[in-house]
């Protein structure tokens, strides 16, 4: 799937199907990054409970699904 340059965004391509699901991840992605809010960039693992929006810097070092993840921004969105 073809991206933006900067902020690596899903663009919609000619002919595609599900049109809402590439512009809904894109939409997502800009309300993280435009306004970001961390909440931690110290914890190593995913938190158990997360509010929508809520943002973390991956550390090196994660566990669990942030493993291999350092220096990314992960961002709890839609549930």
């Amino acid at each position: 799937m073809a991206k933006t340059a900067q902020l690596d965004l899903p663009l919609v391509m000619p002919a595609q199907a599900q049109k809402h699901v590439t512009v809904n991840e894109a939409l997502a992605r800009l309300d993280a990054v435009a306004q970001l809010r961390v909440v931690s960039s110290t914890a190593q693992v995913p938190p158990g409970e997360v509010t929508d929006g809520a943002s973390y810097l991956v550390p090196g070092g994660a566990t669990g699904d942030w493993q291999g993840k350092a220096g990314k921004i992960a961002v709890w969105s839609n549930g």
